[in-house]
């Protein structure tokens, strides 16, 4: 669980990287915002990846909900449209990423680099 409370904290960092981005369009100051959020993402992405999580799940949630979160912010915050077009492809995203994380509890690395499965990786 604790895992995923990084990986939520990552997602937010990264939304509100993007967020800043947005804004130095008017202010450069706000690219220092930008630096410091993305740099706290990578850093609680690297941390997940040290601690076991699969590259697949932490960068596919990641990313799936870093577009979902920052079209949302778009149109809330900076009146950008979104589209039934959009709301599909956000969905279609977020359905990959489940079924990703979802074919990665069935298959683990071996210690040996080989494919085994979890029952056997547990045994």
């Amino acid at each position: 669980m604790k895992n995923y409370l990084m990986l939520g904290c990552a997602v937010v960092c990264e939304v509100i990287g993007s967020s800043a981005l947005k804004r130095a369009e008017q202010e450069a100051a706000w690219f220092l915002l930008t630096l410091i959020a993305d740099l706290i993402a990578f850093v609680l992405l690297a941390l997940l990846l040290r601690r076991g999580m699969a590259l697949s799940v932490v960068y596919g949630i990641w990313g799936a909900l870093g577009v979902a979160l920052t079209a949302f912010v778009g149109t809330v915050v900076f009146g950008e449209p979104f589209t039934l077009m959009m709301g599909c492809g956000v969905a279609l995203v977020i359905g990959g990423v489940i079924m990703v994380e979802g074919g990665s509890d069935s298959q683990a690395p071996a210690e040996d680099g080989s494919s085994a499965t979890m029952n056997e990786v547990r045994a």
